[in-house]
Formats: structure tokens, sequence, C-alpha cells
């Protein structure tokens, strides 16, 4: 790749990096993705160019990284806490290479939450006078066609502790858009966008289309924190996991995830997906086998 304008994309072969690659493609945008193994380069969307990555790399070889490309999509992957020793160095690279544009996946909330490792990173980009763009999305509906997904399946049930508090889902895949749009318009730097669908929906009520839209009886079980992480313990979740869990739905119960907004649709153009449309295009995660 000879000209200096495609887009380095961290976690393109995850749910959220992926829709990120795949709408700068569409929009005839070059991407380099980062990839760890020949194995990871065969998932990555079609039209896409592998490059070998890790967030350990020395900055010489972060700098060779970022080669042709003058922005930068960056998410933290779970396993990474210490941010300043694995994503400040890319923050660092990428400014030494004249980024244009660095957007970074962030988290609802995070200006009000120092504790998470993605308010480091947003501090960092400030404090160094990045060009960055944060997305502060809500909670995915992938979690249900991921994490929970195998609960829904065999069991027909939600098993998580959000009581009747609401949450404004979003699809992933808007978030892509998202990104697509802040990437190749301008009027978006040092701007920080909360994502959340325009539904606000109990988890009551997501069991209810979920029923709906695979024809049998799903129920949100309802379960008290006490239970679901005693579940995550006997699952053998570490324990990090299980703090991290604790936090995220006493946030919940407060409703702090419950407002929508019309974000996405102000950024792209269109408006975000719902929930239904999502459950009707990933039913698949929810089918049980034949027979």
């Amino acid at each position: 790749m000879t000209s200096n304008d495609a887009v380095f994309v961290a976690g393109a072969t995850g749910i959220v990096g992926g829709a990120v690659a795949r709408s700068l493609v569409d929009r005839g945008v070059p991407v380099v993705a980062a990839v760890r193994d020949e194995a990871d380069a065969a998932r990555l969307p079609h039209g896409v160019t592998p490059r070998s990555f890790d967030f350990g790399m020395t900055p010489a070889e972060l700098d060779s990284a970022l080669e042709g490309c003058d922005r930068l999509f960056l998410m933290r992957p779970p396993a990474i806490e210490d941010v300043r020793t694995y994503l400040f160095p890319l923050v660092d690279a990428a400014k030494r290479r004249g980024i244009r544009q660095l957007v970074f996946l962030s988290l609802q909330g995070v200006q009000a939450n120092r504790k998470t490792p993605h308010h480091a990173v947003e501090q960092y980009l400030r404090e160094t006078d990045a060009p960055y763009t944060s997305l502060r999305p809500n909670f995915f509906m992938q979690n249900l066609s991921t994490t929970y997904a195998d609960e829904i399946r065999e069991h027909d049930e939600i098993f998580v502790p959000a009581g009747r508090s609401f949450t404004a889902f979003i699809d992933a895949e808007d978030i892509g858009r998202v990104a697509g749009a802040v990437f190749t318009s301008p009027g978006h730097l040092r701007k920080a966008y909360t994502l959340s669908g325009e539904q606000s929906l109990t988890y009551t009520k997501v069991a209810r289309i979920l029923s709906d839209v695979l024809g049998r009886g799903i129920r949100y079980a309802r379960p008290s924190e006490r239970e679901y992480l005693a579940r995550l313990e006997a699952q053998g979740a570490p324990a990090d996991y299980v703090a991290v869990q604790r936090m995220i739905y006493r946030v919940v119960r407060f409703n702090v995830s419950a407002f929508p907004n019309r974000m996405v649709r102000r950024l792209t153009g269109r408006p975000a997906a719902t929930f239904r449309e999502f459950a009707e295009r990933e039913r698949g995660a929810w089918e049980r086998p034949a027979g």
C-alpha cells in the first residue's frame, strides 16, 4: 500500500471492529486490520488488508504497523487493564506518525466513572492533544447473542440482575456505521458521542420480543445480584470478571443506561436498529438444532 490514506483498525476480527471495517470498506476506504496470526487474518471482512500487530510491540514496531495509515480505530481488548503500558504507546505512535484522526471505542458514562480503563485512555487523549473522537456506546445488543446466547438457546431464559430497569441497547453494526461516518466527514475532532438505541426496553420486554421472533417462550428470570454472581463463580469466572459484572449491573439497576437518543440517526442519516430488527437478523444465535 503506497498511499497514506488507510484506516488502521484494532479489533477487526471482533464484533465492533469488524463492523467498523465493513462500514469503511463499504465507503471505499482502504482498511488495514491488526491481526496476531494467520487464523485471525482468515476471519477478516472481505477487502481488508491484514497486518501483524500486538499491543506489546516496541515503539519502532508500532510505527511500522501504522505505515500507510492516516487514521486509527482504537479499542481496548477486554484482557488489557493496564492501558498505560499497552494502549498509551499506540497513541504516542499515532501522534509521531501524524495520524489525523483517532477514533476510540469508549464507554457510556465514562466521564463519571474514573475507575474504568476507558476513562484513563480518554484523559490521555485529551492531555496529549491527540486528534481523537470518542464513541461511548450503551449496552450492545450482541451481548444477548454472544455472552448470554447459551442460556437463551438451551434454557429459554435471560439471567442477568437488571431488575425492572430499562436499557437503550445499541446494535454494534450501528457503532460501525457511526465510525465510518465520523472517519469520512469533517467536524468530529475532539468530540465525544454517546451512542444509544432509540428504544428503552426492560429485559422482560426483550424476552417477549425474543419469544415472538423465535416462536417459543423466553422468560426473564430476574435473578438477584447474589444469584447471578454465584452462578458466574460456579461457572469458573475469574474474580476480576465477577467484580466487573457486579459493577455493571448495579449501574444498570440505577437506570443509567435507560436513556435513548438519536445520535446514530444524526451522525449517519439512518435510525438505529430496533431490538426486533436485530433479533430477526441474529435469530440463529438462539435457535435450537433441528431434531
